[in-house]
């Protein structure tokens, strides 16, 4: 059967993976590492926008007054 063969392949590499947290901690804490990078993507998600926003009115603003008739 391809879909049991499939799902011990799956099991076998997520045994591999090292998960983002430390399994010694409790509650909050355990999660510290994938919180703080999870934060980071959120913030630079938020300076990555601005900063295309920014630059995307400048070049609206500036094609409108160049073909302004």
């Amino acid at each position: 059967m391809k879909i049991a063969r499939y799902i011990g392949e799956v099991r076998a590499e997520l045994a591999k993976v090292q998960w983002p947290w430390d399994d010694s901690e409790r509650g909050f804490r355990k999660y510290k590492e994938l919180w703080d990078s999870t934060m980071v993507v959120i913030i630079a998600m938020l300076l990555v926008g601005g900063y295309i926003s920014f630059f995307d009115f400048i070049n609206i603003n500036v094609v409108g007054w160049l073909t302004k008739p």
